[in-house]
């Protein structure tokens, strides 16, 4: 099968829905995404949960699922979170030695999409599945799973890490992996409803609806054989303009309870480093040992700011720009061309720009040319702008 424009246009409108309820911040519709659970439980021939608890993040909600799972109790000595964590599930009704049976995540979700794939393969045909895969899928995927619900699987599991003492961090993050994404689960979703609106005869959302509920109405959860487990979605999430978990004061995203995750553009980073971006200086850059949280550094502080207090060198002007390096310890040397705008201002100022360029660059030259993909001699530019 060949998708026409229409088909393809179809299909992206129906992704965009389901990238606005990937994004959304309003608290969860409860009743509706406990409905979607059960649905997803009868579909896949499981029998309903016998409780379904209820909490404000993530991170909540793994810890929960770790004490049902059998994890010791949070001690006097626990984070504050971790024992609010266990407060709230007893106040839901548990009792310590509740077990929530085994995980039936690859039942309810993993089971249910390998089928559906199938089915949708066999109608649409392998071609025709790879473009609607394309044309209802890539974005979102991109968007939701790499740029959101990935960077907080990630920093989930370090908080865990640095929160908790070894044996309880390691079953909470177990948890963590067999989390179901809720509302991020859209990102693929919307593949197959879109399939399933091409060819409504083969009924390829049938075993998905229950998933589609709790994507729709809620956030992050888990299925187990005697219990589920459900999360609220964030109730702020700031990305930047390409869509990365980005803000410069505060955590970019943030749950009810009052977990957050702080970004800048795109990276997690602890929320003790947070905190001290407003107040950096050269010394605390060149003393930070991690590499990537160095250059989260060296964006917020501003290369221009730091080439000049760090005191790097000039390496050489041409008619494209100003070559400058610094070396960095245990890091790659920072490399990069002072460009100015030939294009004045409308107050007649001429704005500078600063270019990174591989630490091997020898004139400004060939690191502009580098920043268009082609070499110095290459680079003939008829107009500057």
């Amino acid at each position: 099968m060949k998708l026409t424009h229409a088909q393809e246009a179809m299909a992206a409108a129906i992704e965009d829905q389901w990238l606005a309820a990937a994004v959304e911040t309003d608290p969860a519709a409860r009743e509706a995404a406990e409905s979607g659970l059960r649905d997803a439980y009868r579909l896949a021939g499981a029998a309903q949960p016998e409780r379904v608890y209820w909490f404000g993040s993530p991170r909540a909600g793994a810890a929960a699922v770790a004490l049902l799972s059998g994890a010791a109790e949070p001690g006097p000595d626990a984070p504050a979170w971790h024992i609010e964590a266990h407060a709230e599930l007893r106040r839901q009704g548990w009792t310590p030695g509740e077990s929530a049976g085994p995980s039936l995540r690859r039942r309810v979700r993993t089971e249910p999409w390998a089928a559906a794939r199938t089915a949708a393969v066999q109608a649409l045909g392998t071609d025709g599945w790879a473009q609607l895969s394309a044309a209802a899928g890539r974005r979102s995927w991109g968007l939701v799973m790499d740029r959101v619900a990935g960077r907080l699987r990630l920093r989930l599991g370090e908080d865990l890490a640095a929160d908790l003492p070894g044996e309880a961090a390691r079953a909470v993050r177990m948890a963590v992996l067999d989390a179901i994404y809720g509302l991020h689960d859209g990102a693929w979703l919307c593949t197959f409803e879109a399939a399933d609106r091409l060819r409504p005869q083969a009924r390829l959302m049938a075993g998905l609806t229950g998933l589609a509920g709790v994507a729709r109405h809620g956030g992050w959860w888990w299925a187990h054989e005697r219990v589920a487990v459900l999360t609220e979605r964030p109730g702020l999430l700031a990305r930047d303009n390409v869509g990365r978990l980005h803000r410069g004061e505060g955590a970019a995203m943030e749950f009810p309870d009052g977990y957050g995750l702080w970004a800048w553009r795109g990276m997690p980073i602890p929320a003790g480093l947070a905190a001290e971006l407003p107040s950096l200086t050269v010394d605390r850059i060149q003393r930070e040992q991690n590499a990537e949280i160095r250059r989260v550094m060296l964006e917020h502080f501003g290369y221009e700011r730091y080439l000049r207090e760090a005191g790097a060198r000039r390496l050489g002007s041409d008619e494209t720009g100003t070559l400058w390096r610094l070396d960095l310890p245990g890091d790659e040397p920072l490399v990069m061309v002072e460009v100015v705008n030939s294009t004045p201002e409308p107050d007649g100022t001429s704005r500078v720009y600063w270019l990174r360029v591989p630490p091997t660059t020898r004139s400004a030259r060939e690191g502009v040319a580098w920043t268009f993909g082609l070499t110095a001699e290459e680079y003939q530019p008829l107009v500057q702008t």
